[in-house]
């Protein structure tokens, strides 16, 4: 026997085929409810978009931690032998829900995990660093990055007008315009935290850390032709390539890594250590190992697991802190208050977004609140309710670089903060000749649509400032 069709209130409806109306060629009734019920419910059924990382894909995995961090972090989630069910969303960062998947752009790497705690978020990129230190200016880059408001097309004039005018995305675009900006899959690509955030053990030692997810299938890359190919031919390529590579068994995995930085080292290091257009050198902070985390379940609905999961790094579990890292504080509110557009007030309550741990919590109401707090609605109170109880919050909490006068100032001057040295370290001691080939041809391509002359020139100087050999080659490939 098969099972009715009911409407959204269970009720059996009388035909998936034919509308109720007056005779057979007659208007259509308003009393056929589930004409309208139905109607009204398509018209309803798309979410706004993300503004940015609208177009992903993900999948359900699980951290397993195979080493002892407990000397630098007390949270439940990294001591030893620990295993967190998680989900993963990767993503593109300036296209739209249509674009294609091998476009050039980074990606986003974002890590829910499901700690005893609370939910804890990672959300990170497939790039270390970023195009801008101040969230003042993301929603200046972002807007560089879509379309125009008159044709609505993408335009990379207007990309090299923002990057050249804002110095501080070399390192970023470096990245960007090198093999790793068009990665051959998800899974064979790394991810990182890209922030720095702060570690507390149990003795109440602090410690900087960032974090680095190293991929086991290896690190591959597509080359400019071979995307524009694929784009073509399968615009939703890294999305049907996780899913079937988990369908078949072949669970990605990646080996986390985190690097520490004792507190005080900060106040001295060669460039701050909170600037998210920097990289800290692994000579000075090497990589130290924590776990795996893999991917082995795929969503069973798409919407409902993935399209609604929302993450934001203000989710912090007791051990684990902010720093005074600028853009991670900016998006300590911008992410959640996103949701809360995007999705609703009571986005947290829906099943890929609810954590394990108990919630006791007294917001309440709002559109499509599924569980409401019971009498008493307000703390503190006499009745029972719940209390905070800052020793079990155990929070991570930093006064560092807090002063009395209040400014708007960039980040104080480390001994070797600018925004051409570690860009053209990369350039120079981390790419081979034949990546620098391609960045070289990567830029003039990219560079050579549609971008304004005035532009180009400030393209010439932006990468001889990263490298002159480099921005020589730019420069010749235009005036030969």
């Amino acid at each position: 026997m098969t099972r009715p069709t009911t409407n959204n209130a269970g009720i059996p409806v009388g035909s998936d085929d034919d509308s109720l109306s007056a005779g057979p060629n007659g208007p259509l009734l308003l009393q056929d409810h589930y004409l309208i019920e139905k109607n009204a419910q398509f018209n309803r059924e798309r979410v706004p978009e993300r503004v940015v990382h609208a177009k992903g894909g993900g999948a359900f995995g699980f951290l397993q931690v195979t080493e002892d961090v407990s000397q630098f972090t007390k949270a439940a989630v990294f001591q030893p032998g620990t295993r967190t069910e998680s989900l993963a969303r990767f993503s593109s960062v300036a296209g739209e829900l249509g674009s294609a998947d091998t476009w050039r752009d980074p990606r986003g790497f974002a890590v829910k995990l499901y700690t005893t705690e609370g939910n804890y978020d990672l959300v990170g990129n497939n790039t270390p660093v970023f195009f801008i230190r101040d969230p003042l200016k993301f929603p200046d880059f972002i807007r560089s990055q879509k379309r125009r408001a008159d044709n609505h097309l993408r335009d990379h004039d207007m990309q090299w007008d923002f990057w050249t005018l804002r110095t501080e995305s070399a390192h970023q675009v470096t990245w960007l315009m090198g093999d790793r900006g068009i990665p051959s899959n998800w899974r064979e690509m790394n991810g990182y935290g890209s922030h720095t955030y702060l570690w507390e053990n149990a003795a109440g030692a602090k410690h900087w850390v960032k974090y680095h997810f190293k991929s086991d299938q290896g690190v591959g890359y597509l080359a400019q032709a071979d995307a524009d190919r694929i784009a073509g031919e399968d615009g939703d390529f890294y999305i049907r390539d996780l899913f079937t590579s988990i369908k078949a068994g072949e669970h990605p995995s990646w080996s986390l890594h985190v690097q520490v930085m004792p507190y005080e080292d900060a106040a001295d290091y060669r460039f701050n250590p909170f600037d998210l257009t920097k990289v800290w050198s692994q000579k000075d902070y090497p990589l130290i190992r924590v776990g795996t985390y893999t991917l082995d379940r795929n969503p069973e609905n798409y919407f409902a697991q993935i399209e609604q999961a929302a993450f934001e790094p203000s989710n912090l579990v007791p051990g684990i802190g902010t720093s005074p890292d600028k853009m991670l504080q900016g998006r300590l509110f911008a992410y959640p208050d996103a949701h809360r557009y995007r999705v609703g007030a009571n986005y947290a309550q829906l099943p890929v977004n609810q954590p394990i741990a108990e919630v006791n919590s007294y917001a309440k109401d709002g559109a499509m609140r599924l569980r409401n707090p019971a009498d008493p609605v307000y703390a503190p109170n006499s009745y029972g309710g719940p209390h905070a109880d800052a020793a079990r919050a155990g929070e991570a909490l930093t006064t560092y670089g807090i002063e009395d006068e209040v400014v708007r100032s960039a980040y104080a001057p480390h001994a070797e903060d600018d925004d051409w040295g570690q860009a053209g370290t990369l350039v120079r001691e981390v790419m081979d000749d034949a990546q620098r080939d391609r960045l070289v041809s990567n830029i003039v391509g990219h560079a050579g649509d549609g971008v304004s002359r005035p532009v180009l020139e400030r393209v010439f100087e932006y990468w001889r400032n990263v490298d002159k050999a480099v921005g020589d080659r730019v420069a010749a490939a235009f005036d030969a």
